[in-house]
């Protein structure tokens, strides 16, 4: 069925006046980024040429989607609004909180258990606020919204990074912070910078080893995990025609591993073929008959340097199968060079795990690639030398692979199927000996492998890759093993090669789904009561922040100076931590447990400039906190890479940090900084980085005079009773600034709402 199909109708009704009259403005063409933006300007901002990378610029998203883990926080802001409904179509998905560990099934019994109390209050919020909501067990909110909820042009906003998946359907789609989805809940104009623009010109056609997941691994490299930041990543060219709508889906997911805004492609016939086979036939003809809306003007692809800020070219007849990794996703490797790489790098080589699926790789299409090499197994007289585990991305797929004979297949090699939910990717894998710390290494086609992400062991070295390579270094149990060219010794002592992966974009025989898990909103929820017991662990109802004391912030003392990478990982770890998602102060014990310390290279393991001694992180600052004394943190190049995840900026807040200072934001994480009232800031002179010393009381004078542009100076006074001064920069625009003055977004729209 198609969901709010007279929403999208409107959009497609207004689509091309807008778009015209942009085109009028700008006078040239427009890429389709620019036509979807244009298409999305909130109708109280004014029609004008924005400055790409400098201009702020409202829009209104046509809808909200929300995980059960960041969708705890968004929602009880909302409940603070004092809104009665939603004023956008918005989405609950309960995928977060299953732990992979025996089976489906087993799994899924013991997580509607264990989080029973937060998915009452889920389905509860939802149920009296007008926002549909999808079971335990419906699948991973990015696969459940390219099958139901995505369309060609269309923008949504998601509080997960990787919401950018639906840019395979056509869609300007970004992952933000509950507080920014709040914004949009409550009727709100959304803000953001005008995004740069960055073409990716793909000729040829994939065939035989090579997947749609190998194209972003290319990128990656090529970008690395900072190279997208601030932009729009558009694919285009014949190559990105030759693709099905789920492989696009593939290389928009990952476009988060290279900080892009988002990422998207032109409207198609693989995006036509797989709204008809996803039940919206009618979404695909209204789409038709605006296609050339649904894509750039052809001027622009023809000569996209005139267009873009960057154009990239891959040739996807020439594209070789990647692997990337360990500890980072950028780290990209030709699977014909990783013989010699890793023997280069000492990384081990004997593959422990090979797992498919997350909501990166779990389509229809993929699971039939692997499968076709699981069958080869038996017929080739193999044996698997790999563990091996599949996460279906939604119940509509795990029931179709089911009617297929798919996990038959997957079951006689060993395989193992998790729920369909997260699962591994996202640290949510409780698997036997990770304990251990043991040096091992595992394959997956997952998006993210940071170290201790999957397992929470920081020696399992990840490499990520497609589900057909996964599948195919499952079976050898080497990572130097290249299909494309080595053989296998099977049980009869024969040497014997794997055939390439063939598969189906899209079921033969149509998708089928017993109970997909969706629950609609009561009609009028107006006598629904949500209620959070105070006693709760799981669950906290929120206090307002305070409002900045409208003076400098003087006396802060440094909390910690992180070193290296720091990712929302390190600052607000997932994993067991999930389950106080909805509560802030406890999860706020977790709070940059995982950054490195420049002065000692441990981490949780910081000085207290109170005491003199050293403890970990969460408790230093409740001493701070304690003491009435204000911290700051220091961080490195691209602080708060990863995840959406606002607990990373509303837990130093709820503790007592005032200011962040780094070399370099992640664009989700600053915006999310600034929300919650924070002092986000940076180094104007990035080797100011070295002055920042360990006993260092800090003061950031000036902010009586904050503004746009305006940088602001922080003197460090040194224990030794030298001081220095060093000058920061922002980005913070008026109404930002105005979010920082009243202690946060969130109370400026309590604010307006109830003057309504």
């Amino acid at each position: 069925m198609a969901f709010d199909i007279e929403m999208i109708k409107k959009v497609y009704a207004a689509m091309p006046a807008k778009v015209d009259a942009a085109k009028k403005v700008l006078n040239r063409p427009l890429t389709l980024s620019e036509k979807i933006l244009f298409a999305h300007l909130h109708s109280d901002m004014q029609l004008q040429n924005f400055e790409r990378g400098k201009s702020y610029v409202d829009f209104a998203p046509d809808r909200v989607a929300m995980q059960d883990a960041t969708a705890q926080m968004a929602l009880l802001q909302f409940m603070q609004a004092g809104r009665p409904k939603v004023a956008v179509p918005s989405t609950v998905h309960c995928d977060h909180l299953i732990t992979a560990k025996v089976e489906a099934k087993q799994d899924l019994q013991i997580a509607t258990t264990e989080s029973k109390e937060v998915y009452d209050f889920l389905a509860s919020v939802s149920n009296k606020y007008g926002i549909g909501f999808w079971k335990p067990g419906a699948g991973i909110i990015h696969q459940v919204v390219l099958e139901n909820y995505a369309f060609p042009g269309g923008m949504m906003i998601g509080t997960d990074s990787h919401t950018v998946n639906a840019g395979g359907l056509g869609m300007i789609a970004i992952g933000v912070g509950g507080a920014d989805a709040c914004d949009v809940m409550a009727g709100l104009p959304w803000e953001l910078k005008w995004p740069k623009l960055i073409g990716v010109k793909l000729t040829g056609k994939l065939s035989g080893w090579v997947a749609p997941k190998d194209v972003i691994l290319k990128v990656a490299g090529i970008l690395t995990v900072k190279g997208g930041t601030g932009a729009i990543v558009e694919y285009f060219g014949e190559g990105a025609t030759n693709m099905s709508c789920t492989g696009k889906g593939t290389i928009c997911n990952m476009g988060a591993e290279i900080g892009a805004t988002t990422s998207t492609f032109g409207y198609d016939d693989s995006m036509s073929r797989y709204l008809k086979a996803t039940g919206r036939e009618e979404i695909a003809a209204a789409a038709d008959k605006i296609k050339e809306y649904l894509t750039a003007d052809a001027e622009v692809y023809a000569n996209p340097e005139k267009y873009f800020d960057q154009v990239i070219e891959i040739n996807l007849s020439e594209l070789e199968p990647h692997l990337n990794g360990p500890f980072t996703p950028d780290l990209a490797t030709p699977i014909s060079k990783m013989k010699e790489v890793a023997a280069a790098n000492g990384w081990p080589t004997k593959i422990e795990v090979g797992l498919i699926g997350s909501c990166t790789n779990s389509s229809y299409e993929d699971i039939s690639r692997a499968v076709s090499l699981a069958k080869q197994v038996s017929e080739k007289g193999l044996k698997t030398k790999a563990e091996f585990t599949i996460t279906p991305g939604s119940e509509q797929v795990r029931y179709t692979i089911e009617r297929d004979g798919f996990l038959n297949t997957f079951d006689k090699i060993g395989a193992k199927v998790f729920a369909n939910a997260c699962g591994p990717c996202i640290g949510m894998w409780d698997r036997v000996g990770a304990e251990k710390k043991e040096k091992n290494t595992i394959v997956h086609s997952f998006n993210r492998n940071f170290a201790k992400r999957a397992d929470g062991n920081p020696n399992t070295f990840a490499f990520v890759a497609s589900p057909e390579l996964v599948t195919a270094l499952a079976i050898a149990g080497d990572l130097t093993f290249n299909p494309l060219t080595d053989t296998l010794t099977n049980e009869k002592g024969e040497q014997v090669k794997l055939d390439p992966p063939t598969g189906y974009e899209l079921p033969t025989k149509g998708f089928a789904v017993d109970d997909a898990g969706y629950q609609a909103p009561a009609a009028d929820g107006s006598n629904i009561v949500v209620e959070v017991s105070p006693t709760s662990k799981r669950l906290q109802l929120l206090d307002p922040f305070a409002a900045w004391e409208g003076t400098d912030l003087k006396g802060l003392k440094l909390l910690i100076k992180a070193k290296g990478k720091c990712t929302t990982d390190h600052i607000s770890m997932a994993g067991p931590w999930l389950k106080f998602r909805g509560h802030l102060d406890n999860i706020s014990n977790n709070m940059l447990i995982g950054a490195v310390n420049f002065f000692n290279d441990k981490t949780d393991n910081i000085k207290n400039q109170l005491t003199g001694e050293y403890g970990t992180v969460p408790t230093t600052q409740r001493a701070y906190k304690a003491a009435g004394i204000g911290s700051i943190v220091v961080g490195d190049e691209n602080y708060g890479e990863g995840s959406s995840r606002e607990h990373a900026a509303m837990e130093p807040r709820h503790l007592g940090v005032r200011v962040v200072l780094t070399k370099s934001f992640a664009r989700i994480h600053e915006t999310n900084l600034k929300k919650q009232g924070m002092l986000a800031l940076t180094f104007a002179d990035k080797n100011d980085y070295d002055k920042i010393q360990e006993d260092d009381t800090i003061d950031a004078i000036g902010l009586t005079s904050f503004a746009p542009g305006k940088s602001v100076t922080l003197v460090l006074n040194h224990s030794n009773g030298n001081k220095e001064e060093i000058v920061t920069n922002h980005t913070y625009n008026q109404q930002q600034i105005d979010w920082f003055k009243a202690g946060g977004a969130l109370n400026i729209i309590r604010k307006q709402v109830a003057s309504n």
